[in-house]
C-alpha cells in the first residue's frame, strides 16, 4: 500500500519537497550549533513558516479539490484585505468594499462548479462596471477614478490572477490523466517558488548588472539569466511526472513562468515602493504579508493557466 501511496507523482513530489524541508531545519540547527554567536532567527523564521505553509497545501493536495479551491479563496481574501490596509481609501468606498469582498466567494463559486465562461469575464467584465456604477450612486466624485482603479487592480490581482491557480484543481482529469490537477498546481508552485529562490541565488552569486535598480536594487540582470535556465530545466525534469507538457512545451512554460514570477515580484515591489513600505504585512513570520509571499504566483498563475488549457483543453 504503502509503495501505491508513493508511486502517485503528486505524494512523490511532496515526499521530495517534506525532505527538502527537514533538510533545510537541521542546516540552520547545525549552523547555529557551529555559531552560536550569529543571528540565524530570521533564517529560522522562515523556514518554521514554510512548514505551515507546506502543511497547508500538501494536506489540500491530498484532500478532494474543493479543499484547495477553499484554501485559495482564503488566501485571496486575506491578500485583499492586506491591500485595502496598504491603499489609500475614501470614507464613501467603504459602502463599495462590501461588493468587492463580495466577488471573492463567487469568484471562487465559479471555479469551483468549473464554469470557465463565467469565471473568466466575472471580475474584469462584470465586477469592472459594477464598482464604479455603485460609486455613482453613491455620488463621491472627488477621487473617483483613483478608487475605481485601486479597487479593480487589486481584485484581478489578489482575486482574478490567484483563482487561476484554484481552477487548476478543477480542470478535466482526461487533460492529464497521470498526475490530474493536483500535479499542474504543485507543478506551478514548484516552479514558481524555485524561480524566486534560483533567482536570488543567483543574483546574489554573480549579480552585477542591475536590472531595474529604482524598483527592486537587488535584482540583477545574472540573477534573473539564471532563475530563467535553472526553472526551464526544472520544468522539462518535472514535467512528465505531473503534466501533459511535452519538452519543448515545458521549456517554453519555463521560460514564461521564470520571465512572468520576476514581473510579479517587481510588480509588488513597485505597489510597496509607491506606498514607502518594506513588507506588505506581518502574518508570516520571516516572510512580511501575503502579497510579499504570491507576488511572483500573481503572474505565473494566469500565464500558466492559459498556455496550459490552449494547448491541452
Amino acid at each position: 500500500m504503502i509503495r501505491n501511496w508513493l508511486e502517485q507523482p503528486v505524494h512523490a513530489g511532496l515526499i521530495v519537497i517534506l525532505i527538502l524541508l527537514i533538510v533545510a531545519s537541521l542546516s540552520v540547527r547545525i549552523m547555529q550549533m557551529r555559531k552560536p554567536a550569529a543571528d540565524y532567527r530570521e533564517l529560522a523564521l522562515r523556514i518554521r513558516t514554510w512548514w505551515v505553509i507546506i502543511a497547508l497545501l500538501g494536506s489540500a493536495l491530498l484532500l478532494p479539490p474543493i479543499a484547495g479551491i477553499v484554501l485559495f479563496a482564503v488566501i485571496s481574501y486575506l491578500a485583499f484585505k492586506e491591500y485595502i490596509t496598504l491603499i489609500p481609501t475614501r470614507r464613501a468606498d467603504h459602502r463599495v468594499l462590501f461588493l468587492a469582498y463580495l466577488a471573492i466567494p463567487l469568484q471562487y463559486y465559479w471555479v469551483a462548479i468549473g464554469w470557465y465562461g463565467v469565471f473568466i469575464v466575472f471580475i474584469p467584465v462584470y465586477v469592472f462596471l459594477l464598482l464604479p456604477l455603485r460609486m455613482v450612486l453613491i455620488g463621491e466624485m472627488e477621487g473617483f477614478i483613483r478608487a475605481a482603479g485601486t479597487l479593480h487592480w487589486g481584485l484581478m490581482v489578489t482575486v482574478f490572477s490567484l483563482s487561476h491557480a484554484a481552477y487548476l484543481l478543477a480542470l478535466p482529469v482526461t487533460g492529464n490523466p497521470g498526475a490530474g490537477g493536483q500535479g499542474l498546481l504543485l507543478y506551478l508552485l514548484i516552479l514558481t517558488e524555485l524561480n524566486d529562490v534560483a533567482q536570488y541565488i543567483w543574483g546574489k552569486s554573480l549579480g552585477r548588472h542591475k536590472v531595474l535598480p529604482k524598483v527592486s536594487p537587488k535584482k540583477t540582470v545574472e540573477g534573473l539569466v539564471g532563475g530563467i535556465a535553472t526553472t526551464i530545466l526544472a520544468a522539462v525534469i518535472l514535467a512528465p511526472m505531473l503534466t501533459p507538457l511535452r519538452p519543448w512545451e515545458a521549456a517554453g512554460m519555463g521560460f514564461v513562468l521564470g520571465l512572468g514570477g520576476f514581473f510579479g515580484d517587481v510588480t509588488i515591489s513597485a505597489v510597496k515602493r509607491d506606498l514607502r513600505i518594506k513588507d506588505s504585512g506581518t502574518i508570516l513570520p520571516g516572510h512580511g504579508g501575503i502579497l510579499d509571499r504570491v507576488d511572483s504566483l500573481t503572474f505565473t498563475a494566469p500565464l500558466f493557466f492559459h498556455l496550459l488549457y490552449y494547448m491541452h483543453y
